[in-house]
């Protein structure tokens, strides 16, 4: 694995769903996922192109356990396209929960992508729905703009990261995970599958001190 990572034009940086429901005192918060944002924060600064996700449910959207008489969060359920983790209700479109951190400091950010926003289906890729089927356009997005190696950082490393990571490498484009601009949420071991299934897919696990900015901005 490279020592260093040098960031140049071609390159984009992906900062997936730092939103408060999913800080400490959200919703769903990822343990110690705001430390991220520092992180993130300067990281960003080495690229000239940076997407940023926001999940964007409705309410009572399927993924919620509320709306599953008698499951609680975390619980697995059957849906029409899939197996779905049930989780308590976050990132609801309009609340402060679905805004981003306060923090967060990327004001050159070129687009924002919502995501989760059909009630009937989970979308914790930044590429497709949960169905795996139903693109959100975001790789045509990054083609059109001359993108070849996607760079990501957010949370939860092993749902939301996790998932745009394989999209992406499946759509054709070089991949690299900043772990240490991410935090899990790790139900039942899915860090640990998380590292294993990027690892199959030749998507690199970096540090944010490896990447070197060949941009001037």
């Amino acid at each position: 694995m490279p020592s260093s990572f040098v960031i140049c034009d071609s390159d984009v940086l992906l900062v997936v769903d730092i939103q408060n429901d999913f800080c400490p005192g959200g919703r769903l918060p990822v343990p110690r996922g705001d430390e991220v944002v520092p992180v993130v924060n300067a990281v960003a600064r080495q690229f000239r192109h940076v997407v940023l996700t926001q999940d964007w449910h409705p309410p009572g959207h399927q993924s919620f356990a509320s709306v599953h008489p008698g499951k609680r969060p975390f619980e697995v359920v059957s849906l029409p396209d899939g197996p779905q983790v049930l989780w308590p209700d976050h990132c609801v479109q309009g609340t402060p929960g679905a805004e981003f951190r306060h923090d967060l400091d990327v004001p050159h950010a070129e687009l924002v992508l919502r995501k989760g926003y059909d009630p009937s289906i989970d979308s914790y890729s930044a590429f497709f729905e949960n169905d795996r089927l139903t693109p959100t356009g975001l790789a045509g997005y990054l083609r059109e703009r001359g993108f070849r190696r996607v760079f990501i950082a957010g949370l939860a490393f092993d749902f939301c990261v996790r998932y745009s990571a394989e999209d992406a490498r499946r759509a054709g484009f070089a991949v690299a995970v900043v772990e240490d601009a991410c935090r899990a949420i790790d139900v039942n071991g899915s860090a640990d599958e998380a590292r294993r299934l990027l690892d199959a897919l030749a998507v690199n696990r970096v540090a944010a001190e490896s990447l070197r900015t060949a941009v001037s901005r």
